[in-house]
């Protein structure tokens, strides 16, 4: 398990570029919100310990993991955001339709950061049940809402010196 020996939420913020000059979208989730709701508590705790202005932060919710696309797309083609985190939870179920939701959210966040060059971070969570996306969303892995949103910063000030 990649996450076993690796908190989510630890990171070293003298590695993190300043975020005073950034503004950031966040695209949500609904679907299994306890989870994505803790997700996008985190990234937000994390985007302003490390400068970003709160009226700098952008959510936006959409229905599930299949939509975040869409919405990151919408949040990127506003040319003041400077980069986006896309928040949700696939869970395994008894059917396929868990690869084919993954498989769609994964392609398409990724199409959305390279169209707009700008970095759009892959906050979703594909977990085999429940209980991992709770570890992993605030609990004893961390969140991962944290890492994706310090990624983000990251992946801005890394363009920046371009």
């Amino acid at each position: 398990m990649a996450t076993a020996h690796h908190n989510l939420s630890d990171y070293d913020k003298n590695n993190i570029p300043n975020g005073a000059d950034f503004k950031i979208g966040i695209v949500v989730s609904e679907w299994n919100d306890s989870i994505t709701n803790n997700l996008l508590a985190g990234a937000k705790q994390a985007l302003l310990e490390n400068g970003v202005k709160e009226e700098n932060i952008v959510v936006r919710h959409v229905p599930g993991a299949f939509e975040l696309p869409l919405g990151a797309q919408w949040l990127c083609q506003d040319t003041t955001i400077d980069g986006v985190v896309a928040i949700g939870v696939v869970i395994q179920g008894e059917t396929r339709h868990f690869d084919f939701v993954c498989e769609g959210a994964t392609q398409g966040i990724m199409n959305v950061g390279l169209k707009y060059d700008k970095p759009v971070a892959f906050c979703v969570l594909t977990d085999n049940h429940i209980q991992q996306s709770i570890d992993r969303s605030g609990g004893k892995h961390g969140n991962k809402g944290i890492e994706c949103a310090v990624a983000c910063m990251k992946m801005i000030g890394l363009k920046k010196t371009f």
